[in-house]
């Protein structure tokens, strides 16, 4: 049984095996406890009762659940309705609407079903869940969805991406390894020692490495399963992210959301000439990683590839002009010895870039227009030798560029420019929807062609992108 199509104006409900799902995690765990109780012959059979009388009450409670919640696309609003004594109305407007993803848990997988999450403009998390419809329903819906919200016929297929990369299982699980080997070998090597000089010595720090263990083989397969696959390319509506090896996860990733970009590279991965890319996401706070109050949530573009591939996709997400960079002053190795060889910053008009690291280098790109704050830190030792930091934050607790211990004239000159140059990026932004350049504030959408080879283009709400359109016909040309 399937849930039927998105046909407007009606009420509809979540698939009728959605309890199923939803209960699925928990009568697992009690499947095994009465597997292990049976295993070892206990003649008292009302543990089990109880477990199966859970089991039960976790269904019934599922059930009632589907049969309170109901949906309907009701023109250019998504309303979504649950709760039994306390009753939830949800509007979702549709030009409100920032990205849909499709998460697949492995369960929804076996019997064919699929989540859709709705995230909105200013929202710190999915504002709206569909769980679960079947997949090609869910599919179908995200395709309305995001017509609707461009402004063109709901009937309109989704339009084509352009897929930039994969990463390989076998690089995906090398990574992993090497980033856990630094700790790993070395503990391996302490153990051998130790069961050579002291057996009690060995037991106490054994036990200890055993817990270490178990959590590293933990962390390792978490990694692997939630990036293995993992798949990026472009599309008029962001940067499309696949990935997931028992649940997967289609998202998408609004350009126009990217606080900033970070590039890193770890000490053993710099051997076979690997990086990592991630994004820093405006109002998509998620499991992967809260940066505090503020909405942020930190992604990988890049779990794991090489660096022609890292700026191919840099290029994609900034579209901004490189800035030159400079080291500081020599005398900075008084202070940071063992990061001086990595330490660079720089700036434009739009754009400033920063490498810091001791073993691990990372360099972070930050656009003039997300700039939120800029402070000048100058410690004991940076005002003996004349140094001082500047800090340019972006939304989040943790995203910023630093040019790391400056020049103190150099910094009190950066002060005055980026605070200039990012009140001017965003003044340049404040322009008028459908000419040259639309408002930053407008929604993604599409509008006449500034360039003049088609009728529309698609602008992602902060540059024109390559996505074009000539009536229904959906096509790539680079502006």
């Amino acid at each position: 049984m399937t849930t039927p199509p998105a046909t407007p104006g009606q009420w509809k409900r979540l698939h009728p095996l959605t309890p199923v799902v939803r209960a699925g995690r928990i009568v697992s765990v009690l499947v095994v406890a009465l597997v292990i109780s049976d295993a070892h012959g206990r003649s008292d059979n009302s543990a089990g009762l109880y477990d199966l009388a859970l089991v039960i009450v976790v269904v019934l409670a599922g059930a009632v659940r589907w049969i309170v919640t109901r949906w309907m696309l009701d023109g250019g609003t998504l309303r979504i309705e649950s709760g039994l004594l306390r009753r939830d109305s949800r509007q979702l407007p549709l030009a409100r609407i920032q990205a849909v993803d499709v998460v697949r848990p492995f369960l929804a997988r076996v019997f064919g079903l699929s989540e859709l999450r709705i995230r909105l403009a200013g929202s710190a998390s999915a504002n709206g869940r569909l769980a679960y419809l079947s997949h090609h329903v869910a599919t179908d819906l995200r395709a309305r969805l995001l017509a609707t919200h461009h402004g063109i016929d709901p009937d309109t297929p989704e339009p084509a991406e352009q897929l930039v990369t994969t990463v390989p299982a076998g690089r995906l699980i090398g990574s992993v390894l090497l980033s856990g080997g630094i700790t790993f070998v070395p503990s391996i090597i302490a153990l051998v020692i130790l069961v050579r000089v002291s057996s009690t010595a060995a037991v106490v720090f054994g036990g200890a490495f055993a817990t270490y263990l178990i959590g590293f083989v933990q962390g390792v397969w978490r990694r692997i399963s939630a990036q293995y696959g993992f798949a990026v390319a472009d599309a008029p509506d962001g940067i499309r992210i696949r990935r997931g090896l028992l649940g997967t996860v289609a998202e998408t990733i609004p350009v126009r959301r990217v606080q900033a970009v970070r590039l890193i590279e770890p000490f053993t991965w710099r051997l076979f000439r690997w990086c990592r890319l991630e994004v820093d996401v405006a109002g998509a706070a998620g499991r992967e990683e809260r940066s505090g109050r503020t909405a942020t949530s930190t992604k990988a573009l890049l779990p794991v590839g090489s660096h022609d591939v890292a700026r191919q996709l840099l290029a994609t997400v900034i579209r901004q002009p490189q800035p030159a960079t400079s080291p500081p002053p020599a005398r900075t190795r008084l202070k940071a010895p063992l990061s001086y060889h990595f330490l660079a910053a720089g700036h434009n008009d739009v754009l400033v870039m920063a490498t810091t690291g001791r073993v691990r280098r990372t360099t972070t790109w930050v656009p003039m227009v997300k700039a939120q704050s800029i402070r000048r830190i100058q410690g004991p030792l940076q005002r003996r030798l004349g140094l001082a930091t500047v800090h340019l934050d972006a939304a989040g607790k943790r995203v910023r560029a630093e040019f790391r211990d400056r020049d103190a004239d150099e910094a009190d000159r950066l002060i005055d420019d980026l605070t200039s140059l990012s009140r001017a990026a965003r003044k340049r932004e404040d322009v008028a929807p459908g000419s040259a350049t639309p408002a930053a504030t407008a929604s993604a959408g599409w509008f006449p062609d500034p360039v003049g080879r088609h009728q529309l283009r698609y602008w992602d709400g902060s540059d024109w992108t390559g996505h074009v359109r000539d009536h229904e016909v959906v096509g790539l040309d680079p502006p």
